[in-house]
């Protein structure tokens, strides 16, 4: 229509700005005000310190700092600290991620096919640990796995001599790995849940009638249609097995000799040792981790779902 008054009056088109732009923008500002202070010149400023050699002792002289560029990732990559964080973190992810999905998923199918009656009150006990405060049950899992604690004296009344369980380098991980797992199970037992209740019914029961047993109309038909959730669920514990902080924090503080350190926690005790240039570069290392195991699952899942 536009193009037709435009032929009959000979006058140019011009665009019209939207009539409340200016509105939309005075509703966008708090939020903008918001990200640039909080999240922004955070950001830019920490990427900034990361190419100093910035120390706590510059903070009393912020001008006295020398820009030293990629050094302090050079030193971070080869230093065997840091490599065994960074190999830490990853066993975090590549063991704590799919045994977290699996528990969600094998609770999330108990709960929409096999129970129905008291499926809330189920739900709630399930989700529990993502909403129990974890310095409580920190304390609790330290008692519990030490020494002279219930684990082992359970053991002990089995006949059987109990480890030192956070004192081990090779047993403190598993137990760390297992209160990240059992803090986050719920979460994916909540969307798995939500995923299986979104497949029609009609798609299963017509292949039902068509002959196809529980295991076959699960793993042909449950599972793809449910694809984006478990893309979503992937994506998620992957991001806070790449950030583990509070599980390894509260129960060895990275010990034993470093075998829990994450990249998290070691880029907290670098900052608190002072050494804020390498606190920053290995933030933004993690950082580049977290962005690449997304975009990796994203590429692998998406065509998927």
């Amino acid at each position: 229509m536009a193009f037709a008054l435009q032929a009959k009056t000979g006058a140019p088109l011009t665009r019209r700005r939207p009539p409340h732009t200016g509105i939309a923008w005075l509703f966008l500002a708090p939020f903008a005000v918001i990200f640039v202070v909080f999240t922004a010149i955070p950001i830019i400023s920490s990427l900034a310190i990361s190419l100093t050699d910035m120390k706590s002792a510059d903070l009393q002289t912020p001008f006295g700092v020398d820009f030293s560029g990629l050094e302090n990732y050079v030193s971070l990559l080869s230093d065997p600290n840091f490599v065994r964080a960074i190999l830490n973190t990853l066993i975090f992810v590549v063991v704590g991620v799919p045994v977290t999905m699996v528990i969600g998923f094998a609770l999330a199918l108990v709960l929409n096919n096999g129970i129905r009656r008291f499926r809330s009150v189920f739900r709630g006990l399930f989700y529990a640990p993502v909403v129990t405060n974890i310095v409580s049950v920190a304390l609790i899992w330290q008692y519990a796995f030490n020494q002279n604690g219930t684990v082992n004296e359970v053991l002990a009344n089995l006949g059987f001599a109990g480890p030192n369980w956070l004192g081990d380098e090779n047993l403190a991980m598993p137990v760390v790995l297992l209160l990240g797992i059992w803090r986050n199970f719920g979460t994916a037992m909540l969307l798995f849940l939500a995923g299986l209740q979104s497949v029609p019914e009609d798609v299963k029961e017509a292949a039902a009638l068509d002959g196809a047993g529980p295991w076959r109309r699960l793993w042909s038909i449950t599972i793809p249609l449910i694809m984006p959730t478990t893309l979503l669920v992937s994506v998620l514990l992957s991001v806070f097995f790449l950030q583990v902080f509070d599980e390894p924090y509260l129960l060895t503080n990275g010990g034993p000799l470093g075998s829990t350190e994450s990249m998290a926690l070691f880029t907290y005790h670098q900052f608190g040792f002072g050494n804020f240039g390498i606190s920053s570069a290995a933030s933004f290392i993690l950082l580049i981790i977290v962005a690449a195991v997304s975009a990796l699952q994203f590429r692998l899942l998406r065509s998927r779902s």
